[in-house]
């Protein structure tokens, strides 16, 4: 999530990743609004960026979503190819070593 600064008149000047004391109002980075800002104020490369940072989102997202599939027997972790457990394990092993506050997936999405 993004945190939108405005003008008085309703314009948006500013984006951050954090609230900040004129920017309490939070948007989707896919938000209509917010895309039209980044088209109009900032480079190609901010994009990218940008479009990165979404990707880690999806990629959470997408882990979550293998784990409760797991988790209800809908497909077994035996039944994905080695090299997909593999990177499941590290990345698991990965976010374990982080704080549960250190990640949610409301900021990341």
């Amino acid at each position: 999530m993004l945190y939108v600064e405005r003008t008085e008149n309703g314009k948006i000047v500013a984006l951050h990743s954090s609230p900040h004391p004129h920017a309490g109002e939070q948007k989707s980075v896919m938000d209509e609004e917010i895309l039209d800002f980044l088209h109009t104020t900032v480079s190609a490369d901010s994009r990218k960026l940008l479009l990165s940072l979404s990707d880690m989102g999806i990629i959470r997202l997408l882990e979550d979503l293998i784990d409760l599939l797991i988790h209800k027997n809908v497909i077994f972790f035996t039944e994905l190819p080695e090299q997909a457990q593999e990177r499941i394990k590290e990345r698991k092993r990965l976010r374990d070593t982080l704080n549960p506050q250190d990640l949610m997936v409301d900021d990341i999405l």
